[in-house]
């Protein structure tokens, strides 16, 4: 039922679903198809944005974007299973997994810094381009750079896999909630650009709207009923998502806010159908099965881009942390304790393993989702049978290449709408953690003095691009070219300056240190003034605080 203001309901008295307990059949499938409903939207978005047109991007052919979307989907339910089943490392007292309902995805922490590696390998020559007669930039499809994203990623996950055996406490203390709210709030502001730009048609060379020519409309003059970028209809098709989503938000049912972002993109797709925006002959000539390995890419190590995955590591570390300690909560479990430790090990070193495994099977990382603990805490069912369904579920939609097709012909205007919701949210994540903090005088620097430069980068891209000298030296250029992307991307710069400002600044005295501070400053005699004054102070407080006596009466 929708949410009716003003209308009395009763309180939620339906059965709770440990993670071991027995459950019926059709609630598992139930219970696992709302799962999956929820992720699908977040684990195919980053996949599709990377895949597609832009100086940022892969331009890649639609056989192989369909494919990496495939594979996207087929690693997820794997790793998603590795989490929900958990097994011991033979001998040792270390896990794998978390033994929860933890559904993992490819996480939005990548597109910065896949953005970052892409864009450099275009600016230097590394990936193809070629200038149009109207002087348009038209970038060709690079492979090669995503391969360059997959190897740099195998490396930097090794980062996650070492830290999986430092105690949890440990990892916080090192990365507090001002250091992880600034890297999130920045990452999803980062993205927004990326969202907005397919919202008004696509990142293509449509964007610069010619006059002329093959992108005089997005994606391309040859697309069915194609729109100038920024035009009323791409415009009305992102805001039909864009807005649905926030409406279910507002009135719709339990179940319809927990898949309002694919009901969201549903709704769009209908609309875009209706105007004849659907072009449907990559699904007719898609393979009906596929799998991971079908197509292969050249593995590669991007030096200036291990820094930007090292931060990428490092935001999924504290991620998953916190999505964990979220799932353990709400699945009625303590989270406190040797086996809360155990949990968060292994779901860390699955983490790891999953950044190491998805390299290796030609996606980008994934890490723990966390939609899945609104889900579990609304629906009251934190079993893993359910966790099964959803992952069995990606895999299958994976395998299936025609499912991929037909994500890929979904125009990009819908896209858009629903990625700026989302990318929206992971900032709103990190405004939330920020939320936390004393907000004192020390919190205040760190937050201001990162957000300064981070933000301004975002804004001007190009303000450190003329600082460092060029060098014919390959060594010396690729150093160049590594504090270039260190500092041009802005979430990399916040997470540095963030950390550096948390380990020098001293930490604010507390009242009592003040006042002894100042006791120990004062002199002998001033010391005793200031002693007479305060006990007077004192005992005048003490008075007025007695209580008052009406002198005619014997009232109190």
């Amino acid at each position: 039922m929708p949410n009716i203001p003003f209308i009395t309901r009763k309180a939620n008295s339906s059965p709770f679903y440990g993670p071991d307990d027995n459950i019926p059949i059709l609630v598992t499938v139930l219970m696992g198809l709302q799962h999956f409903l929820a992720v699908i939207g977040g684990i195919i978005s980053p996949t599709i944005m990377i895949s597609g047109q832009g100086s940022t991007f892969l331009n890649l052919d639609e056989e192989t974007r369909q494919y990496m979307v495939s594979a996207s989907l087929i690693v997820s339910g794997l790793m998603s299973l590795v989490q929900i089943v958990r097994f011991r490392i033979p001998k040792t007292r270390f896990f794998i997994g978390a033994g929860l309902l933890q559904i993992t995805g490819v996480s939005f922490a990548n597109m910065p810094a896949a953005q970052a590696i892409i864009g450099n390998m275009y600016k230097s020559g590394a990936c193809p381009t070629e200038v149009l007669e109207d002087g348009t930039i038209n970038y060709l499809p690079c492979p090669d750079a995503f391969g360059a994203v997959l190897g740099t990623q195998i490396i930097c996950s090794l980062l996650s896999v070492g830290m999986s055996f430092l105690p949890p406490r440990l990892i916080r203390k090192l990365f507090p909630k001002a250091v992880m709210g600034i890297v999130l709030t920045v990452i999803g502001t980062s993205l927004l650009a990326s969202g907005m730009k397919n919202w008004g048609g696509g990142a293509g060379p449509c964007m610069n709207r010619p006059t002329s020519g093959m992108f005089v409309n997005c994606p391309d003059i040859n697309a069915p009923n194609a729109q100038p970028w920024g035009g009323p209809v791409n415009f009305a098709l992102g805001a039909s998502v864009f807005f649905t989503i926030i409406v279910l938000e507002l009135v719709g049912s339990v179940f319809l806010k927990n898949i309002s972002v694919v009901t969201g993109l549903l709704l769009g797709c209908i609309i875009a159908a209706a105007v004849g925006m659907f072009d449907n002959s990559g699904i007719i000539t898609a393979p009906v099965g596929t799998f991971l390995w079908v197509k292969h890419f050249k593995w590669s190590v991007y030096g200036p881009g291990i820094i930007p995955f090292l931060f990428v590591q490092l935001d999924m570390i504290i991620e998953c942390l916190g999505d964990l300690t979220a799932a353990i909560d709400v699945s009625g479990l303590p989270i406190e304790g040797k086996t809360f430790e155990e949990r968060c090990q292994g779901s860390l070193l699955a983490d790891g393993i999953s950044g190491i495994f998805s390299g290796l099977a030609t996606s980008m990382g994934v890490v723990t989702f966390s939609q899945n603990n609104g889900i579990i805490a609304v629906t009251r069912c934190a079993n893993r049978r359910a966790g099964i369904v959803c992952a069995s579920l990606l895999i299958i939609c994976g395998i299936f290449g025609k499912i991929s097709a037909a994500f890929l012909a979904i125009p990009a205007p819908l896209i858009g709408g629903m990625t700026v919701f989302l990318f929206s949210s992971v900032a709103t994540s990190g405004v939330r953690i920020l939320g936390y903090l004393k907000w004192s005088r020390r919190d205040r620097i760190i937050v201001a003095g990162s957000l300064a430069l981070a933000l301004g980068v975002a804004l001007v891209p190009s303000w450190f691009s003329h600082v460092l000298p060029t060098y014919e030296n390959e060594a010396l250029r690729g150093l160049m070219e590594a504090v270039n992307t260190c500092v041009s991307t802005s979430y990399i710069i916040a997470g540095i300056m963030s950390i550096f400002l948390n380990l020098v600044l001293p930490y604010d005295n507390t009242d009592q240190e003040d006042e002894l501070a100042k006791r120990q400053r004062l002199g002998g005699a001033q010391r005793v003034l200031l002693g007479d004054d305060e006990e007077s102070n004192s005992s005048n407080t003490r008075k007025e605080k007695l209580p008052f006596k009406d002198e005619d009466t014997t009232t109190v």
